[in-house]
């Protein structure tokens, strides 16, 4: 895909190695280069600003002006993209190696004209309060920091920043058109276009200026109180088994590709998720899936295309409060937004609020879940286990029907895989592909499990409020263990009532508890605790306090009993402990690994 960027017309491209050197400036029509073994490709460009921007050598490239790629028939055919594909690049090197002689045709792309301000319009009902709408646009931008001259900026009114008071200073930096949804002064040659909504409007405007990616890529996205980021990662295993590249937007991270990119929200601004979908095409990706949250289909972040597969996996009360929904009845209508952006709906039969989930939906509809309505249906489920070991196993029934054993325990892990199956179901994935992608998927800090002994399970999960804590417990219980044990602690400079909250339900469903620290930020960690420890109270629930994390983990290891489960809650994922505002590394795993060395070295004194 072209950028929409002007090549500018000089520029200086090197084919070089130890032997010789070849420089052509004002290259046109196309010229051909033998060349044996290893290529190395320079191209310069002259612009006022010089960012660089390397590749790595197994980056698929695509270089400004030019489609570089050997002669038909080669099987070492490549292509090359830039990874900052918005800005010029001073200098970008990519080494392609060849094991025999081939012929490399340089083609200078068609010079592209900047984009105009009437194509990002397109699919928008907008006023043009003044300038036109032929203006040209070299960027588009809702961060005032990263205005540039020609650029388009969006004015985004969040919750703490309005875009509209950054007017006069994006116009001194060169911004020559505004998007806006109320009346801004600027000069006579600013053009500014006014929008009822300039989120929804950024949606649009993203997904043209990156070429509409989401057209060259299967999307799929989820939806859901619960199962979202487990769901996401068995997708991903499932389709990536079957030969599928698959992209993936998350609460964790987003995966390109090798890169694994940390997330900031669970879904990015819209702006970010065409620029990933853009990436994810360009590097060969098949499909997408995606997280997708209620505040992300609120503010409109995955407008500007329509899903191919939307999943809903369940709803409960959650994020309910300033900020975010006023009540529950808002949180399921910006949810149930999903089933209207999609092409084919897939939801929870089993959901309470099934029958409101679907109201208004715009899609073809599909169900899962026990219920015998469920157009794909679990039967005859049980838990299994062994030596540091849980999972479950049940009978698939409907739409496809063979037995499914997964190595993550719960009943929300049959929901999880059975809203996996119905996804690939439509990529023709097959039965033993399936079984074998699920018995493996695995999702860093949810329900981790990690082998410290042949006599008790030990696991990592990303348990941080009262809900997700309850729902955990309770399904451990289920496996009727020797003991239960949890360890956690809770964020500082949050509402006390989680500590309480989570304290008492720790106190009523675990054997013991290990009150230790998590993120104390900018409080003390001991008055945490001791908040926590007003919750316990309310029960009958055996605890000690240990503040520090790793002693508190060592302990659980130490004192552990045939046939406990023990619980690490709280960090699931994250690999840092945040102090006094500052983020300190920190990964249950390393401190597990350590705690397990050393116990090994003083045994060997």
């Amino acid at each position: 895909m072209a950028t929409k960027k002007k090549i500018p017309r000089r520029y200086l491209l090197n084919l070089s190695d130890s032997k010789k050197k070849i420089q052509m400036e004002n290259l046109s029509g196309h010229s051909v280069y033998p060349y044996v073994g290893i290529i190395q490709i320079r191209l310069r460009v002259e612009t006022k600003k010089f960012p660089l921007s390397r590749l790595k050598a197994s980056s698929p490239v695509f270089i400004y002006g030019f489609i570089i790629q050997p002669e038909v028939g080669d099987s070492k055919k490549k292509f090359c993209y830039i990874e900052n594909r918005m800005h010029l690049c001073y200098s970008v090197m990519e080494y392609i190696r060849l094991e025999k002689r081939s012929k490399y045709h340089i083609y200078p792309e068609a010079e592209e004209e900047n984009m105009k301000v009437s194509t990002l319009l397109e699919g928008l009902e907008y006023t043009c309060c003044q300038g036109s709408t032929e203006q040209e646009v070299t960027t588009v931008v809702y961060d005032s920091r990263k205005v540039e001259e020609n650029s388009l900026f969006i004015c985004i009114r969040g919750a703490v920043v309005d875009g509209h008071k950054f007017v006069p200073d994006v116009i001194e930096k060169g911004a020559k058109t505004l998007i806006v949804e109320e009346e801004v002064e600027a000069p006579s040659d600013v053009t500014v276009i006014k929008v009822a909504d300039t989120r929804y409007a950024m949606a649009f405007i993203s997904a043209a200026y990156f070429g509409h990616p989401a057209k060259e890529l299967k999307t799929i996205g989820i939806t859901g109180t619960k199962g979202k980021t487990t769901t996401t990662y068995m997708v991903k295993s499932i389709l990536e088994n079957a030969g599928y590249k698959v992209g993936l937007i998350g609460t964790i991270e987003a995966i390109i590709g090798d890169k694994h990119i940390p997330a900031h929200n669970t879904t990015p601004e819209s702006y970010l998720v065409q620029e990933y979908f853009r990436k994810m095409a360009d590097a060969g990706c098949d499909c997408v899936v995606m997280e997708v949250s209620s505040q992300g289909l609120m503010l409109h972040r995955t407008q500007g295309f329509v899903f191919d597969y939307g999943i809903f996996t369940n709803i409960e009360p959650d994020h309910i409060g300033p900020n975010e929904h006023k009540d529950f009845d808002d949180y399921l209508r910006c949810k149930s937004m999903l089933l209207r952006q999609c092409k084919v709906g897939i939801v929870n039969r089993d959901d309470e609020h099934f029958e409101r989930i679907i109201e208004g939906h715009t899609c073809t509809l599909e169900t899962y879940g026990f219920s015998p309505e469920a157009d794909l249906r679990a039967e005859n489920a049980h838990m299994v286990g062994g030596r540091g070991y849980l999972g479950i196993s049940y009978q698939l029934k409907g739409l496809m029907e063979f037995p499914v054993e997964i190595d993550i325990p719960g009943k929300f892990s049959i929901y999880n895989s059975l809203t996996a199956i119905a996804i690939c179901r439509h990529f023709n994935v097959s039965q033993e592909n399936i079984i074998k992608a699920l018995k493996v998927a695995k999702v860093k800090g949810r329900i981790e499990m990690i082998k410290v002994s042949d006599e008790f399970t030990l696991m990592i999960d990303y348990a941080h409020n009262a809900m997700a804590l309850e729902s955990l417990l309770t399904t451990l219980r289920e496996y009727h263990p020797h003991r239960l044990v949890c360890m956690f602690g809770c964020g500082g400079n949050r509402a006390k009532s989680r500590r309480y909250e989570m304290g008492e339900v720790s106190g009523r469903l675990a054997d013991l508890t290990i009150i230790t620290s998590d993120n104390p930020r900018f409080e003390e960690p001991q008055d945490i605790i001791n908040d926590i420890k007003i919750g316990i109270s309310k029960t009958d629930g055996k605890y000690v306090e240990i503040c520090d994390r790793k002693e508190a983990i060592a302990y659980a290891i130490h004192h552990g009993e045939p046939g406990d489960i023990i619980v690490l809650a709280g960090k699931g994922h994250e690999d840092y402990q945040e102090i006094k505002g500052k983020k300190y590394p920190m990964d249950e795993r390393v401190l597990i690994e350590e705690i397990l060395r050393e116990d090994k070295e003083r045994a060997e004194k």
